[in-house]
């Protein structure tokens, strides 16, 4: 009889990979074989660019919704025809604040419709001193709220998308890290999709070593939306370290809150429960 301890799935190792520190570099070759895999695609000009259906154990269909990172660089023709073409996207939605938008709106893509609703305020305001305790929960908690608050117009018009596009209506959805507000975009669809917890986690976490080629210009955005006098401030380190607790902790502030990710989508965003089961029967693989 072997004495070997089986090996852990190829979604723990992903999960361990994601809980590396943030000013921790990750090895090019680790990356490269990332990138190169599901649930990541490979789309030039974007970073974090996934398919929510290739996520391990996602019920949501492949090849329906995206999830991104903002184009920091501009969009080529190449990245372009990537999206639309090579993706089948018919929509981009954009998650981003009034000053984010403005200082770079999404570049036009022929037959791609782009989407910006104005949020509800201009900028969401990050409280530093709420990331202090414990691994940050009660400021994630916070800051995971207020993008339910602030940008329920992009919310809806993503659902509206997935409600009427039917089955092969291509969506895209990002914000400019494609960590927070598009991590709670995903979060809710993979919820209404029937999504088990761990699949949940594991999608939010991705964004870990999903933003490692553009982290240095991510941390200073942080820093400056923080007004951290400098890296070594005091909850710094907890806002820019994606946790597996302070995912948790929203999910129970949403439950609390709204009575779960549906209610919201019901109760708040004004979807009935007809739009819901159209919206889940789209999003979810068909049985073979």
């Amino acid at each position: 009889m072997s004495s070997q301890q089986p090996s852990s799935s190829p979604s723990a190792d992903l999960l361990t990979l994601c809980q590396t520190d943030a000013f921790t570099p990750l090895p090019p070759a680790t990356l490269h074989a990332l990138f190169s895999s599901p649930p990541f695609v490979p789309v030039p000009d974007t970073f974090n660019t996934r398919d929510l259906g290739l996520l391990p154990g996602s019920p949501v269909r492949p090849g329906l919704v995206y999830r991104s990172g903002g184009f920091f660089q501009g969009l080529s023709p190449q990245g372009a025809a990537a999206i639309r073409d090579g993706l089948g996207v018919k929509k981009v939605v954009d998650l981003r604040s009034v000053r984010e938008h403005a200082r770079q709106p999404d570049p036009a893509i022929d037959g791609v419709e782009g989407v910006w609703v104005e949020p509800a305020e201009e900028d969401a305001v990050v409280a530093l001193g709420e990331f202090v305790e414990g691994e940050g929960e009660k400021g994630y908690v916070a800051m995971y709220l207020d993008v339910l608050r602030v940008y329920r117009g992009g919310i809806r018009a993503v659902l509206e998308h997935v409600r009427d596009g039917g089955e092969g209506a291509g969506l895209l959805f990002h914000c400019t890290a494609g960590r927070d507000r598009t991590g709670v975009m995903a979060g809710l669809l993979l919820s209404l999709a029937g999504a088990s917890k761990e699949t949940m986690v594991l999608d939010f976490m991705l964004s870990r070593p999903g933003i490692e080629p553009v982290k240095e210009q991510l941390l200073a955005f942080a820093l400056h939306g923080s007004m951290a006098a400098s890296p070594d401030a005091p909850g710094f380190h907890n806002l820019v370290n994606l946790r597996i607790s302070s995912w948790k902790a929203f999910v129970e502030a949403v439950e609390a809150e709204y009575g779960g990710f549906e209610k919201y989508v019901t109760g708040t965003l004004g979807f009935s429960e007809g739009d819901v089961a159209t919206i889940r029967r789209n999003l979810v693989k068909q049985p073979e």
